[in-house]
């Protein structure tokens, strides 16, 4: 029973992330210098998956033309709009039921970050047969999420959406892999939840009260649902500290020719094709620098990613995300930070260090 289909999340609003969503998909914000979702399906492709289904907002364009058509991948990607707006991940995966038709898929939200293989999950749902697998891990505010519920004998017996009172620490991850039909037929049983939604969790109780063999494994490495600013800098840091010596270019490489001889490097560094790195540069990786941008008199990370065509110079820049175009030139101290597309931030009085969330096309002066 191999798994070749997976639908992937690509809508929502994402509030919690505005201004940064106010102007960008939230699957689009780049995470160690890519896309989010390009994650989501490196890692679903790699698991042996041929064919995507991405849902995405009404009137979304911006997704399509970032992502394609899956060349890039070696696999197909085509779009799906979740049809009478917003009614819970469950409706999202029935919206896809044409494209899935008969066979056994994976449902991935895509704004999961995970570190490590999910071959190994893959692996042990078509092993041992499962009607349903799903991840669990431990976390701190499993409220926020589906929480699993055991018996007294350790069986799983429910999953419960967002409970007020969790009888676990453990949270529903949104991995999730399913036999032939059996999703479609569970969602023609469950109604919609008091908030107006039909709730995953729901899908996945209505499998263990009717004797489904519903798998789940703990991700012991590292999984983060990127829902708040901090999340989404924690995650850069990670997948960043993720990455292989070989994936970073040297200074001494073709690309970092534009290097000044007083400029500094320390750890893992990639500089894009065209970057000019100035004097009194020291860069402490790791760290990812785009195409055609301009550093001078600056300091940058570590776990920094700034996107192609920006400008920095004079600032101090640690564990942040800088979009493209962004053009820093302050004596300033940032850090834990995420500036958006275009974003300006330009020299002032004030000598401190500053935490900035920032949106597309804002102007800071400090």
């Amino acid at each position: 029973m191999k798994i070749t289909k997976a639908i992937l999340t690509g809508g929502g609003r994402a509030t919690r992330l505005r201004p940064i969503t106010t102007t960008i998909n939230k699957h689009l914000i780049p995470l160690a210098n890519k896309p989010m979702i390009f994650h989501a399906i490196d890692k679903v492709v790699e698991a042996g998956v041929k064919e995507i289904f991405i849902n995405t907002n009404p009137g979304e364009t911006q997704l399509q033309k970032v992502v394609g058509d899956g060349a890039r991948w070696g696999v197909s990607i085509k779009y799906f709009e979740q049809t009478g707006g917003p009614q819970g991940i469950a409706h999202v995966v029935n919206c896809a039921k044409d494209f899935i038709g008969d066979d056994p898929f994976m449902f991935y939200l895509s704004d999961n970050i995970i570190l490590g293989s999910l071959v190994p999950f893959f692996e042990e749902f078509e092993r041992k047969n499962h009607d349903c697998m799903l991840a669990f891990s431990k976390v701190d505010d499993p409220e926020r999420f589906g929480v699993p519920v055991f018996d007294a004998n350790k069986k799983l017996v429910e999953i419960i959406e967002k409970p007020s009172a969790p009888t676990s620490n453990f949270a529903v991850t949104g991995i999730y892999l399913y036999g032939p039909k059996i999703f479609f037929e569970a969602f023609n049983h469950i109604q919609k939840s008091p908030r107006g939604e039909y709730e995953i969790s729901d899908i996945h109780s209505y499998f263990l009260k009717n004797g489904r063999s519903v798998g789940w494994k703990e991700i012991t490495g590292w999984w983060k649902d990127t829902g708040k600013p901090e999340d989404l800098i924690m995650a850069n840091t990670l997948l960043l500290g993720e990455m292989k010596k070989s994936e970073f270019s040297r200074f001494d490489s073709p690309l970092g020719r534009g290097r000044n001889k007083l400029a500094m490097l320390k750890g893992n560094v990639h500089i894009g094709e065209g970057t000019t790195i100035g004097p009194g540069v020291k860069i402490v990786g790791p760290v990812i620098i785009g195409n055609h941008c301009a550093l001078s008199q600056c300091s940058i990370g570590p776990n920094v990613t700034i996107g192609s065509g920006s400008s920095i110079r004079l600032a101090s820049i640690s564990n942040s995300i800088i979009f493209s175009n962004c053009t820093i030139e302050s004596k300033i101290k940032i850090s834990d930070s995420i500036i958006g597309d275009q974003a300006k931030v330009m020299k002032n009085k004030i000598k401190k260090v500053h935490r900035l969330i920032i949106g597309d096309q804002t102007l800071i002066e400090l």
